[in-house]
């Protein structure tokens, strides 16, 4: 633990900011959802190396990508496998983008006509013309 972890409310579940970092790409914080303020700190030697450790695990929420290179930041933005990939900020959304993300990491997209999809169950109802009536 570099910094935090420490419970910020007396007998509840909540943690201050917390700064991890892992042993290995094995480690259980890496490898599952945290939902909360805590990152994890790996480092890596190139960016294909990069890329693997972020599609290592069966989730793909969203992920954040800092560079000052903008055909890096095009690259790995699509080599990430994500629902969302930032540049250099996060939580920026178009809410008439699709939302959502890949692996185990939610159902379907939302926003725009995808909502309606993810919201929606589709029928299809076939009556033979003649056989009513």
């Amino acid at each position: 633990m570099l910094r935090g972890g420490r419970v910020a409310r007396e007998g509840g579940l909540w943690y201050e900011p917390t700064f991890v970092e892992p042993c290995t790409n094995d480690a259980e914080i890496v490898q599952n959802e945290v939902f909360g303020p805590v990152l994890t700190l790996q480092t890596f030697e190139d960016e294909a190396q990069a890329v693997a450790l972020a599609n290592s695990t069966r989730y793909g929420l969203a992920g954040v990508v800092y560079t000052r290179d903008a055909a890096r930041a095009q690259r790995i933005g699509r080599t990430v496998r994500a629902g969302t990939v930032w540049v250099k900020c996060f939580l920026i959304r178009d809410l008439t983008a699709p939302f959502g993300g890949c692996g185990i990491s939610g159902i379907g997209r939302e926003g725009e006509d995808y909502a309606l999809d993810f919201h929606s169950d589709l029928k299809t109802l076939q009556i033979r013309e003649g056989s009513t009536g």
